[in-house]
């Protein structure tokens, strides 16, 4: 089923999220949920709170990616061919060098800015059938496990980049957070409640 996005100035998105105990059938089809409504939405990442969630638990597919990472690499790399859940994720270990790209979300639909992090982390999670990894990514996709662990912890990717330029962009954020904002899939209200866990 395809879920409607919270939007920045939804509360949720600033709230530290809860640990998952236990596998369930409710489990799985959250996960097939957020998998479905990032695809619908043509992202690469989506966190549990962007659906107005509260569980430790995000959704990758960088399937999309996967000429360029071809290019890149030289292969298409295991974690590039299919959708990936991250469950209770947590970054053991980071690089000290950082690199800056472009990043976007789709909770603040139209707005994407430069944001320095690690190019490469290790962390530890497990994966929808509860099997324990702890992987060190590199490039993408350590980008977009920091982004959306991120999220996990109520940090936005906005919060990254220097003042003036958030000050700058402060005019488009409050349209979103009214619920103005605009974007191509579907937004919840900025105060629509939180779902159940």
């Amino acid at each position: 089923m395809i879920l409607p996005i919270y939007p920045y100035g939804s509360p949720i998105l600033r709230e530290e999220t809860i640990p998952i105990e236990a596998d369930s059938p409710a489990l799985q089809q959250l996960i097939d949920d957020m998998v479905e409504t990032m695809h619908a939405a043509s992202g690469i990442g989506l966190a549990a709170p962007q659906i107005g969630r509260r569980e430790r638990l995000f959704v990758v597919d960088l399937s999309a990616m996967a000429e360029d990472l071809m290019e890149e690499l030289g292969e298409i790399p295991p974690w590039a061919r299919a959708p990936m859940a991250f469950i209770n994720p947590e970054i053991v270990e980071e690089d000290e060098g950082v690199c800056e790209y472009e990043e976007g979300c789709l909770s603040i639909p139209d707005i994407r800015e430069l944001v320095a992090r690690p190019d490469r982390v290790r962390v530890r999670f497990l994966d929808r059938d509860f099997t324990e990894h702890d992987i060190v990514a590199g490039g993408i996709l350590a980008r977009v496990i920091q982004h959306e662990l991120d999220h996990l912890h109520g940090v936005l990717f906005i919060d990254h980049i220097s003042q003036l330029r958030r000050k700058l962009l402060k005019r488009r954020l409050n349209t979103i957070a009214r619920g103005e904002g605009d974007a191509d899939y579907l937004l919840a209200s900025p105060d629509a409640e939180p779902q159940s866990a």
